[in-house]
């Protein structure tokens, strides 16, 4: 559960990313304040450890997946 909590934050930063790249429009900022503001901040940071987390899944036993 963990893992696909971790993935749907990633998948959102990422995706936040992508309208910075193309737009240069952060949604998170424009939804909460500024990139300064604290709830963007720790929107970011969740963000952060979700990709820290999500480097764990890439090093899961893959047997474990395949049995089930």
């Amino acid at each position: 559960m963990l893992d696909k909590i971790a993935l749907t934050l990633l998948i959102i930063g990422g995706l936040n990313w992508g309208l910075v790249g193309i737009f240069s429009f952060d949604l998170v900022a424009w939804l909460f304040g500024g990139t300064a503001a604290i709830l963007s901040r720790i929107v970011y940071v969740v963000v952060a450890l979700s990709a820290i987390w999500c480097i764990t899944l890439l090093f899961k036993n893959d047997r474990v997946a395949a049995r089930s």
